[in-house]
């Protein structure tokens, strides 16, 4: 049975901290107010419980070795949550500072257009949005709370649908023309995000489409790109209901099966954007305020557009 790790001293790890950072024993001394002797005793504590070699020894200057430069990025982030928990339970130089993350395509379509009626809420509020496609570490990325697309359950986390995120299929015309049935999707390439490997199988499913073990499909990074890769003809995208809007009004992409081919997919197969929150970190006033806020919007506004003219086939 493997025991429990023992961690080294926290002073050790503070002293590594700095010379880490200084890249220099002398100027790590200065700045803790020991001596360049003191420094180097820790450092030796320290690669003497890991067994490993920290610095390398070169005349007067030391180089990090590929486990220190490995160590120092936990540690400096460890020291940043203990810096950023002292702030916050003593208000310290803290000015209400919340850290959200989202998707990219959450935070341009729905975000941004709206956050300056947050201000409006909480004046004081120091808030900080990041993007990432994946699940933030929250701890490691110190984020208080996320956007994410996906199916929901995130089942360690408060989890709440913000706004379901339904598709239109589309495709430049020349490839529309060859779509007559729900079945000659097969015929074509399937683009889609890597993030939705059920998205085309729950759709071609309830379309009643035959699907083949050669199904060719390519996944992309992100909704954006998806969206451009078939602007380009390069196969048949699910493409959401905002940006099809712009795309079909434009004529820059068909919607061969019609635009409402997908309006009678079950719920629980319709992607959305999902505020995930741990839920401790409710307790913070500002977080808790914010968390209020992104539920109480009417986030579905969005995706009440104004009939389509008929775009979906070939003029006549």
């Amino acid at each position: 049975m493997t025991g429990k790790l023992r961690l080294p001293p926290l002073n050790a790890l503070r002293v590594f901290h700095a010379v880490a950072r200084h890249k220099s024993f002398r100027h790590a001394a200065d700045e803790l107010l020991v001596t360049p002797q003191a420094v180097g005793q820790q450092i030796k504590l320290l690669e003497d419980i890991l067994q490993v070699t920290l610095f390398e020894r070169k005349g007067r200057s030391i180089e990090p070795t590929e486990s220190a430069i490995l160590l120092s990025h936990y540690v400096k982030a460890g020291f940043d949550e203990f810096a950023e928990g002292v702030r916050r339970v003593t208000k310290t130089t803290y000015r209400d500072r919340i850290n959200l993350n989202a998707s990219p395509y959450f935070a341009t379509h729905y975000l941004l257009p709206r956050l300056s009626s947050f201000r409006e809420i909480l004046p004081g509020a120091d808030l900080r949005l990041t993007t990432m496609v994946d699940l933030p570490d929250f701890a490691r990325d110190d984020i208080d709370m996320t956007v994410q697309w996906g199916y929901g359950g995130w089942s360690d986390y408060e989890t709440i649908l913000l706004v379901p995120d339904p598709k239109i299929i589309c495709c430049t015309r020349q490839i529309g023309e060859q779509i007559r049935s729900a079945q000659d999707l097969t015929r074509f390439t399937l683009l889609d995000t890597v993030k939705s490997k059920r998205l085309w199988p729950d759709i071609l499913r309830h379309l009643g489409v035959q699907q083949a073990d050669s199904d060719r499909s390519i996944g992309f990074d992100d909704a954006a790109t998806m969206r451009r890769a078939a602007l380009q003809g390069i196969g048949v995208g699910l493409v959401s209901v905002i940006d099809a809007e712009e795309d079909l009004r434009s004529g820059a992409l068909v919607a061969p099966l019609g635009r409402d081919a997908l309006v009678d997919m079950p719920p629980e197969e319709i992607p959305g954007f999902y505020l995930i929150v741990p839920k401790g970190h409710l307790r913070v006033k500002a977080v808790a305020a914010l968390h209020r806020w992104l539920i109480q919007q009417d986030w579905g506004s969005d995706l009440k557009i104004a009939p389509l003219p008929d775009l979906t086939r070939r003029p006549d």
